[in-house]
C-alpha cells in the first residue's frame, strides 16, 4: 500500500499566512502541518509516500527531498489546483496498480489509529474505508462531509458540506481505497457550486456500484486547517500530539 498526501492547494482562506508559504508548511505546535500526515503514513507502514504539490511546490520538495523517516518520497505536480479528485487523478500513474491511503497535508488528528484502519481494511476485504470522528457540535461536519451508515458501519451515503447533518459522524480526509477507485473518477459528477469533482461523490459512485465501503473511528479530535480561525484552533487544541 502507498500513501497519497495532498498538499497542492493555495489556501486562499488563510489570507496573508499562506501568501508567501505553502499552507501545509505553516506550523502547528512548532511543526509544519504536513508532518502530522507524514508521521501517520510512516506509522501505518506504507510502502512509499506520494505527495501531490502545486502552489509553492518547491518549498515542500526542498524541505523533505526523497525520503522521510526511512520512507521513499515521490512527488506529483498538480499544475491546476482543481480539488481532491483532480489531485488523485493527477497521481494515478505513480500510484500504479497499488491500493492507497489518502491523507490531506493540512490536517491534524489527535490519537490517530491509521495502523488499525489498515488492519480493518485488510481483514474485512473492503473496497474502501473512510476515517471518521464523532463530534458533539454537528456544525463542524459542514466543514467536511457527512456519512449515513448502517449498524455495521457500512456507508450508504456521503454528503459534501451538509447544512443540517443527520448524525454526529464527521468525515475526514483520511481514506483507504482499492486501486479500482481510480476507475470511478471519470463518472464522478462535477459539483455545481464548486465547479470541481468532490471526494464524497467519487466514493458514492463506487458505493452505488455495489462496492463495500465502511467507516472507521480514526481519532479523538480532528481539524482540517483552511482558515486563520482553524489554524488557531489547531495550535490551541492540538498542541500535545
Amino acid at each position: 500500500m502507498k500513501a497519497l498526501i495532498l498538499a497542492g492547494g493555495r489556501g486562499k482562506r488563510l489570507g496573508q499566512a499562506s501568501e508567501s508559504q505553502n499552507k501545509c508548511m505553516l506550523k502547528v505546535s512548532g511543526r509544519p502541518l504536513i508532518e502530522y500526515s507524514l508521521d501517520c503514513a510512516v506509522k501505518a507502514e506504507v510502502y512509499e509516500i506520494i505527495i501531490v504539490v502545486g502552489y509553492m511546490a518547491e518549498e515542500i520538495i526542498n524541505a523533505y527531498g526523497n525520503a522521510y523517516k526511512g520512507k521513499l518520497l515521490k512527488y506529483v505536480i498538480q499544475q491546476e489546483q482543481r480539488g481532491v479528485v483532480h489531485a488523485i487523478e493527477c497521481s494515478k500513474y505513480i500510484i500504479g496498480d497499488s491500493d492507497f491511503m489518502m491523507m490531506l497535508g493540512d490536517e491534524v488528528l489527535v490519537n490517530p489509529k491509521h495502523g488499525e484502519m489498515v488492519k480493518k481494511y485488510t481483514q474485512e476485504g473492503l473496497f474502501g474505508v473512510c476515517g471518521i470522528v464523532e463530534v458533539e457540535d454537528r456544525a463542524l461536519i459542514s466543514r467536511t462531509y457527512a456519512i449515513i451508515q448502517g449498524d455495521d458501519k457500512r456507508i450508504f451515503r456521503l454528503i459534501e458540506k451538509p447544512k443540517n447533518p443527520l448524525n454526529n459522524v464527521m468525515g475526514t480526509g483520511n481514506c483507504i481505497f482499492k486501486n479500482e477507485i481510480l476507475s470511478y473518477i471519470e463518472q464522478t459528477p462535477i459539483n455545481q457550486k464548486r465547479g470541481e469533482k468532490e471526494l464524497p461523490d467519487l466514493i458514492q459512485c463506487a458505493i452505488d456500484d455495489g462496492r463495500i465501503v465502511k467507516s472507521f473511528n480514526l481519532c479523538d479530535r480532528y481539524i482540517n486547517v483552511n482558515s486563520p480561525v482553524e489554524l488557531k484552533e489547531a495550535s490551541s487544541y492540538f498542541a500535545h500530539i
